[in-house]
């Protein structure tokens, strides 16, 4: 294992540089940066606390509109809310070590970072943790 330290704060995305979306977004607001953005996943969080609260899949919303067969105005009045998870992504402490973070971050793309607060600090990324695992030259 890399010399990286045992908390995952060293390999830390701060929340300024990651994109996410709030909970009071419409979901036409969702799937704009989403498109825009060009991402698989994204978190949601409180405008009001800055807690995470869920992250979202591009799956998430395209059963979301072929169930319910939406125009664009209509996506302009529904909140972002209405949009179930199909995963649960839990978001883990700053505190966490690297390799406990490992059996999380195998089965998703990235890792929410919360305070002790549970106010949303960044990601870990999963190419993150693999590097800091792998052994020195590989």
């Amino acid at each position: 294992m890399k010399d990286k330290g045992t908390n995952i704060l060293l390999l830390l995305t701060p929340k300024a540089q990651v994109e996410y979306l709030f909970d009071d977004f419409t979901v036409r607001q969702a799937i704009e940066k989403m498109k825009e953005k060009r991402y698989s996943m994204i978190p949601v969080i409180s405008r009001e606390t800055g807690k995470y609260l869920y992250s979202l899949r591009e799956g998430d919303f395209l059963y979301y509109l072929a169930e319910r067969h939406l125009s664009f105005p209509e996506l302009e009045r529904r909140p972002l809310a209405s949009i179930p998870p199909s995963r649960d992504i839990r978001a883990v402490p700053v505190s966490e070590s690297v390799p406990a973070l490992f059996k999380t971050i195998l089965g998703q793309n990235f890792a929410p970072v919360v305070d002790d607060q549970g106010v949303f600090i960044g990601i870990v990324t999963r190419m993150k943790v693999m590097d800091a695992l792998m052994p020195e030259g590989k």
